[in-house]
């Protein structure tokens, strides 16, 4: 299972690398992760200090820092 967490932290990291911020539903639809291999990646990097996450209006978008 870590594994698996690491390589979607990876996968989130590369995507925002690449394409700016974006959202969870718009990470999972263009990765091909699925919607809890990309919150347990997202929770990885925020333990590690490498995102950002902002509500605008009801929409969060993860960015990296």
């Amino acid at each position: 299972m870590l594994n698996t967490i690491g390589e979607a932290a990876g996968s989130v990291w590369q995507y925002l690398d690449k394409n700016g911020s974006a959202s969870v539903t718009k990470i999972t639809n263009e990765t091909g992760l699925n919607k809890s291999d990309v919150q347990r990646g997202i929770g990885w990097l925020l333990k590690e200090d490498k995102l950002l996450i902002e509500v605008v209006g009801r929409t969060e978008t993860i960015s990296l820092k």
